[in-house]
C-alpha cells in the first residue's frame, strides 16, 4: 500500500510561521529615536527564519521519496517547498508551491505559503495577490490575513493592516503576529495603552519570541516606564541574543538613564549583530564611540 504524505509527515498550515536624546525627550520622539516601527528588526524583515538543516540534502532526499510515492499528491510539494523557504532556496520552494497549486488550485495554504516566499524576494504585488487568492478560497484563514497585514503595513497602509489583523483576532486566531502588528500601529498612533494590551496577549500566545518584548518596552518608554521597558528589553536578549533591535533597545535605555559607558556597550553589539541597524549607529554616535 503506498505511504501518503500524512503518514510519513505533519505540516501546519502556518509554514514559515510554524507554528529604540535622552530622557527629555517627549514620548513621540523616542519611539522615532529607537525605530518606531518595534517589530520590524531584523529577523521579521527577513520574513522566513533560515533553517539550513531543512534544506539538508537528507531532509530533502526524505522529502523527494514521499513524492515519488505520491507524485499527484500536492502536500508533498507543499511540505518540500517548506522545506526548501526555510533552507533559503527560494527558487525551488517557488517551483514546488506552483505545483502544489497546480495539482490542487483550492489549496488556499500552498497560495499564502507562496505569498510568504514572494514576498521575501521582494516581490510584494505577487505576495498580495497570492493572500487574496488564499482568502477567497478560505474566507477564514486568519493565516493570510496576518500575512497580508504585514505586507499593507510594510507598505504603509496602516488602516488596512489594521484591519487585516483585527481580522483575524476576531477569527480567534493564536497566532501572536496578529496582535503584535495591531499593536504597532496602536503605538504609531501613540495609543500606548492599547498597544501594550495588545504586546502582552502576542507575549502569552509566542513567550519564545524577542519581537512583542521589544515591541512592548518601547511603548513602556513612550510612557516614560523605564523599568519595565528595561525587563522587556532584556528579556527579549535572553531569548534571541542576535537581535540588534533588543541591544540597541537596551542601550537607550542605559543612555537614558546617564550610563553612557554601558550605552555604548550595547549600541556597539548591536552595531556589530547589524552594521545597517540605523538606530544603534545613531545611539552609538550619540554617546561616542569610546576608546
Amino acid at each position: 500500500m503506498a505511504i501518503t504524505t500524512t503518514e510519513r509527515l505533519r505540516t501546519s498550515n502556518l509554514l514559515f510561521f510554524v507554528s529604540k536624546r535622552a530622557a527629555a525627550l517627549p514620548a513621540l520622539a523616542i519611539l522615532a529615536a529607537i525605530s518606531l516601527s518595534g517589530c520590524q528588526t531584523a529577523s521579521t524583515d527577513n520574513v522566513i527564519r533560515i533553517d539550513k538543516a531543512q534544506g539538508s540534502s537528507e531532509n530533502i532526499a526524505s522529502l523527494t521519496s514521499v513524492i515519488n510515492a505520491n507524485p499527484q499528491d500536492p502536500e508533498g510539494y507543499n511540505v518540500r517547498g517548506t522545506a526548501y523557504g526555510r533552507g533559503g532556496d527560494f527558487s525551488r520552494a517557488l517551483a514546488d508551491f506552483n505545483q502544489a497549486i497546480q495539482l490542487n488550485p483550492k489549496f488556499y495554504q500552498a497560495y499564502a505559503n507562496r505569498a510568504l516566499i514572494y514576498r521575501n524576494m521582494g516581490k510584494l504585488p505577487e505576495a498580495v495577490a497570492d493572500y487574496n487568492a488564499a482568502l477567497q478560497i478560505n474566507s477564514n484563514y486568519d493565516v493570510a490575513y496576518i500575512g497580508r497585514g504585514n505586507l499593507y503595513r510594510q507598505s504603509g497602509r496602516d488602516d488596512d493592516a489594521f484591519n487585516d489583523y483585527s481580522k483575524a483576532i476576531s477569527l480567534g486566531t493564536t497566532d501572536g503576529r496578529a496582535f503584535n502588528g495591531r499593536g504597532v500601529i496602536y503605538q504609531k498612533r501613540n495609543q500606548q495603552d492599547k498597544a501594550i494590551d495588545d504586546f502582552s496577549k502576542a507575549i502569552s500566545l509566542s513567550p519564545n519570541s524577542p519581537e512583542p518584548y521589544n515591541s512592548r518596552g518601547i511603548s513602556y518608554l513612550a510612557q516614560n516606564d523605564d523599568d519595565n521597558a528595561f525587563a522587556d528589553f532584556n528579556h527579549a536578549i535572553d531569548l534571541d541574543n542576535k537581535v540588534a533591535q533588543s541591544w540597541a533597545n537596551q542601550a537607550f535605555v542605559y543612555e537614558r538613564k546617564g550610563d553612557k559607558a554601558k550605552a555604548r556597550r550595547s549600541y556597539q553589539h548591536a552595531v556589530n549583530l547589524d552594521p545597517n541597524y540605523q538606530p544603534a549607529r545613531d545611539g552609538l554616535a550619540r554617546v561616542g564611540a569610546g576608546s
